[in-house]
Parts: C-alpha cells; sequence; structure tokens
C-alpha cells in the first residue's frame, strides 16, 4: 500500500499540472471529468492526467491521501486545488487561467 502513497507523491511531485480523472483527456468516462478537462484545455497548457479507471490502487487511495473524495481532483505545483465544481468555477472567473499560466512559467525559469 506504501507503494501506492509513493507512486502518487511522484506522481504530483514530477508534474506541475496533473488531473487525477476517469479515462483521458480526448475520452473522458464522467461528465464531471469532461468538464475538468474542457476547463483546463480552454487555459491552452498541456497537462499529465492519471486515468484512475486503469489504476485501481490509486483510485482507493488517492482520496485518503489527498482527503478529498472524489475525482476529478486537479494538483497544481502539488498543491491540490479540487474537483469539477471548483475547477470550473476557477475557469469561469479567470482564476483557473492564472494559476497555470503562473505554474508553467515558474517551471520554465
Amino acid at each position: 500500500m506504501s507503494n501506492t502513497i509513493d507512486t502518487i507523491k511522484e506522481q504530483i511531485s514530477s508534474n506541475d499540472i496533473l488531473l487525477y480523472m476517469k479515462g483521458n483527456p480526448r475520452a473522458p468516462q464522467c461528465g464531471f471529468s469532461s468538464q475538468a478537462v474542457q476547463a483546463l484545455m480552454a487555459c491552452g497548457e498541456r497537462f499529465a492526467f492519471v486515468n484512475i479507471l486503469d489504476n485501481p490502487d490509486i483510485r482507493a487511495e488517492l482520496p485518503k491521501f489527498a482527503n478529498w473524495p472524489t475525482f476529478p481532483q486537479l494538483w497544481i505545483k502539488g498543491e491540490l486545488v479540487g474537483g469539477c465544481d471548483i475547477i470550473v468555477e476557477m475557469a469561469g472567473n479567470g482564476e483557473l487561467q492564472t494559476l497555470i499560466t503562473e505554474a508553467v512559467a515558474s517551471s520554465e525559469e
């Protein structure tokens, strides 16, 4: 079990923008993941993703690790941003674009 947590920590630390989702960006497997992907793609930057349907161990352990029960989960610069509702709300008010632009800019320095 600790290997799964190590995997999660590695994924979060090695990707500035990471979405844990059901499916993949081209073929989301749930409406919430689809909305999250659309909001992220609208920001125009590349992001990493993990399909939790292909990774049942991550699907089981991440909610406990993150203290966040649902998917998708957006992580930026090692911090949990939130799930679908938060992502869509931030996209609507411009916060998501700012956060993602800053994350990309800081990793290019």
